[in-house]
């Protein structure tokens, strides 16, 4: 039994970031009709800079949790601007158009991580560790810093669909999404609601960056990891739909939980790819997708 209570909740904290990334893919897609290969350097642009200015800001003899609380804060507004130049730039003057963002998102994919090498350099990076000890659950076993980091995680993600099903900005993304034109007719700011889509979504990616930075070790490719698993997870759940997109980060998080300790990593990851095909060939829309 305490085996399949340590694989929920390894299951439980690996969805919880997934959920965030994916629902920044889903958000970006249902407004703009953008799928955003580039979304994985917002991740990994976080954690670069944290892994530069923690160090100048314990050199300042700040503690530990105000010296990241710096570094986390510089990373998210920095991540944020640069989110802001890629959409003004780029994005904007390509929205619903598919096969333009396709390039112009895989181009500054591969544009960004260049820059990230050169840089920041090559060499893994890894941060200290914030919160010590363990805590026992119900005869598993999980890091005080890994399910702070769980619950932290999966309350932003709640505020977020919380955001979007209620409030007037949330109504307003779901109208966009829904037919942009006759959101239009009816005064809604098209291009105010994709750009505050766009930032909405950044803002996700930079959060899941900052809660994984004290547990992960920083690469200027660790963002293609999350990216990949990331659409996998919009896929299976519906590419558009939010529900679908948290749905798919708990099925692929179960699949690399379950399949890794039953197996090894390579299989789960493969059996990821065969079942978003699967899902792909039966139902193209996904598990919660429209139409």
């Amino acid at each position: 039994m305490d085996i399949y209570i340590q694989l929920l909740i390894n299951s439980l904290q690996i969805s919880s970031v997934y959920i965030l990334f994916s629902l920044g893919l889903t958000l970006i897609f249902g407004v703009m009709k953008v799928v955003n290969f580039a979304h994985g350097e917002f991740f990994t642009f976080v954690l670069m800079l944290m892994a530069v200015v923690l160090p100048l800001a314990l050199g300042w003899n700040l503690p530990l949790p105000l010296a990241y609380l710096f570094a986390a804060m510089a990373g998210m507004l920095g991540t944020l601007v640069l989110g802001k130049i890629i959409y003004e730039y780029g994005f904007k003057k390509y929205q619903r158009d598919m096969i333009g963002t396709f390039v112009l998102s895989v181009g500054l994919s591969l544009l960004l991580q260049g820059i990230f090498l050169e840089v920041f350099g090559g060499m893994p990076r890894k941060l200290p560790s914030l919160i010590d000890g363990t805590v026992q659950i119900m005869g598993g076993a999980i890091t005080t810093e890994r399910l702070v980091l769980t619950i932290a995680a999966l309350l932003v993600a709640v505020v977020t669909y919380w955001l979007i099903v209620s409030t007037k900005l949330g109504k307003a993304l779901r109208a966009v999404a829904e037919d942009h034109e006759a959101a239009m007719l009816q005064g809604i700011p098209y291009k105010k609601i994709a750009l505050a889509g766009f930032l909405i979504a950044t803002l996700l990616a930079t959060i899941g960056a900052v809660l994984m930075s004290p547990v992960t070790v920083i690469t200027p490719i660790i963002g293609n990891d999350y990216l990949i698993r990331g659409f996998i997870a919009i896929v299976i759940g519906g590419l558009g739909s939010i529900p679908g997109s948290i749905l798919g980060s708990i099925i692929i998080a179960v699949i690399e939980s379950v399949g890794g300790y039953y197996f090894d990593p390579s299989k789960a990851t493969i059996a990821m790819f065969v079942i978003a095909a699967l899902v792909l060939l039966i139902r193209p829309k996904g598990l919660m997708g429209h139409g």
